[in-house]
């Protein structure tokens, strides 16, 4: 007790476990009850003090002219990058130089304003965007353009003193509407048209789009192809081995890459366990090793109990092992196929399972595959071998093929002919060099948008760019009208007609034109095909000159900004933190990790538990 002339109370502290050192009295020692006195300090944390909160009430509309002003100003930030004359952001670095970028989503991560209700209408609009980037890999820009269209016309008919919910309801049902007469207009790529898709996304970059083709051309539609940092200063493309099935890390403790979330080993080895693991005892032997001999271990097993997994956590974050584990991909039959397949691939030798009599504590090194490099995200496994075992590998690919001629089921099928193209269709790098660190992030940063969109226009097809596809379905609003309710369900679809007119304008605008006479002179002409070229500044056959859209960029587009401008127009009630209060939260001590003895050897007697904090034994395998 750090006062001795002040006697605690009886009942201020009782200890709870006989181990614990305390000077405190028991309750049965105390003669008689005493007054708590005060002390200079209090024996436990004070209770947090909320933070203050500020209501904002919509009655006159003000709440929503703030939170508009916010949509207003994130959309006239990102909409300069809009279009192949679309200007570049200078974002501010404190700690570094300053970024140079040309995307949107980038652009929307940077944007933080003072005025808290205007910053919620950031927020708000920024989910458009970013779940548009999420599932279509592009159209950020276009989604929340789209969406503030939506709710400036949307707002302009609340003032008039229109129901919010019907309004809405009428652009939430427009928008499904129009998503089925997308699917319509949309046709499958073609192998020549996919250099156009990738070019248009890159901001009418033709050396990236003719890479990009290049790549798919070669690893195939369904292949993979990544992007990295190159050490010159052009761009350049690399075929390399290697296989990437959607398994990811199991534990966010094993990242290695904390900017982009990524766990990168180089020179792997790999254990391959079709089994259940429950004790990390049967994988000490394996790990000793790796311990002993410095190499990174990717562990591949159906299934990990939380016990097992914690001592290989605990000494990855300790610095003394450096590995990553992952559940296998598929199930059943399919798992053990799987793992069967990277074993060949690896140069892994044997897949651990018990009908083979074999167990983790017997086996060594000898069992281990090996790749050039691992790359392992949330959601997916990427192994990259150097091609020595491409022998092994074509003698897989043959017994699968035998399979599959004489299997009589679709579905069998499917499956096999997945595993070939995981075995034979090779991974496409694409090396990013640049002349600068500023440089380099800006084309990257392109790059990703361009496979991005090439992906997608690979998966739901392809329409007319430029914003004419928007146009044209603007035309189809008057005969979706009268599959609606009411009539204020309808002037939620004259709202969303007169939206999709904003993306088209703004693309004209960056050109320096006027976007009002480009959407009239589009809409004069019938032909679906006919539309503003913005780089050339003409009209023409705009699928003739490559200017294509992946359909479902554009489907996300529509979607997520109806979705925003719903949540938008029916909002009536804003809650914010007032500005300059803190919290006070009650915190618990942090734990200490328990020493790895505990894990792998028999319980410590009850004295060695009266050590004092921080003298634990380092984490080690023993």
């Amino acid at each position: 007790y750090p006062y001795p002339a002040c006697t605690p109370p009886a009942s201020l502290w009782v200890p709870r476990y006989s181990h614990r050192r305390s000077v405190l009295p028991m309750a049965a020692t105390s003669p008689t009850p005493l007054a708590a006195p005060q002390l200079p300090f209090s024996p436990r944390r004070p209770p947090p003090r909320p933070i203050s909160k500020e209501l904002h009430f919509n009655h006159d509309l003000s709440a929503t002219k703030k939170l508009q002003a916010g949509v207003d100003l994130v959309a006239n930030l990102v909409g300069v990058t809009l279009g192949p004359k679309g200007r570049n952001v200078v974002l501010g670095n404190k700690y570094g130089p300053p970024r140079i970028v040309n995307d949107g989503e980038t652009v929307l991560k940077e944007v933080e304003l003072e005025d808290p209700l205007e910053n919620v209408g950031v927020k708000l609009v920024r989910q458009a965007g970013a779940r548009t980037n999420d599932l279509a890999g592009d159209g950020c820009t276009t989604s929340i353009i789209l969406a503030q269209g939506l709710i400036s016309e949307g707002v302009k008919v609340l003032a008039a003193g229109m129901n919010p919910i019907q309004v809405a309801r009428g652009i939430e049902k427009t928008a499904k509407a129009l998503v089925s007469k997308l699917k319509l207009m949309s046709r499958e790529i073609e192998d020549n048209e996919i250099a156009n898709v990738a070019a248009v996304s890159a901001g009418n970059d033709h050396a990236v789009g003719s890479m990009i083709a290049e790549a798919v051309r070669r690893v195939g539609r369904k292949g993979v192809v990544r992007i990295e940092d190159g050490r010159s200063t052009e761009n350049g493309l690399q075929i390399v081995e290697g296989m990437q099935f959607d398994r990811g890390y199991l534990s966010p403790y094993f990242v290695t890459n904390r900017a982009d979330m990524l766990v990168e080993f180089n020179n792997c080895k790999i254990l391959l366990i079709d089994k259940k693991i429950t004790n990390a005892r049967e994988m000490l032997k394996i790990l000793d090793g790796a311990v002993k001999e410095n190499f990174p271990l990717l562990i591949v097993a159906e299934d990990f109990e939380p016990e097992a997994l914690a001592p290989v956590i605990r000494n990855k974050l300790k610095g003394v092992l450096k590995a990553a584990a992952i559940k296998a991909p598929s199930f059943g039959e399919r798992k053990t196929d799987y793992l069967n397949d990277i074993a060949v691939l690896t140069g892994g030798s044997t897949v651990i399972r018990d009908d083979m009599g074999l167990t983790l504590d017997t086996v060594g090194k000898e069992v281990l595959g090996s790749s050039v490099k691992v790359i392992i995200g949330k959601d997916s496994t990427l192994i990259v071998t150097d091609g020595s075992t491409q022998h092994a590998v074509e003698k897989r690919v043959a017994q699968i093929r035998s399979l599959e001629q004489y299997s009589e089921e679709k579905f069998q099928k499917k499956i096999l002919n997945e595993r070939i193209a995981r075995l034979c269709g090779g991974i496409a790098i694409i090396q990013v060099g640049a002349q600068t660190v500023v440089e380099l992030k800006d084309k990257k940063l392109r790059i990703e948008d361009s496979l991005n969109a090439t992906k997608a226009a690979i998966e739901e097809g392809v329409v007319v760019g430029g914003g004419c596809t928007l146009l044209r379905l603007s035309t189809m609003v008057d005969g979706i009208k009268d599959y609606l309710d009411n009539e204020e369900q309808k002037i939620g679809a004259d709202i969303f007609k007169r939206a999709l007119s904003y993306p088209a304008k703004l693309i004209a605008k960056n050109a320096g034109v006027n976007g009002d006479v480009i959407v009239n002179k589009v809409l004069s002409n019938d032909d679906i095909r006919y539309g503003y070229n913005a780089a050339m500044n003409c009209y023409e056959d705009l699928v003739a000159a490559g200017i294509l859209d992946p359909s479902k960029v554009v489907r996300c587009c529509l979607e997520h900004a109806a979705a925003t401008a719903k949540t938008f127009l029916t909002s009536d009630l804003v809650v914010v933190d007032v500005k300059g209060t803190e919290t006070i939260s009650m915190r618990m001590p942090p734990r200490r990790p328990m020493p790895m003895s505990n894990m792998m050897q028999p319980p410590l007697p009850a004295s060695k538990f009266m050590r004092m904090p921080g003298s634990y034994p380092p984490l080690r395998f023993i």
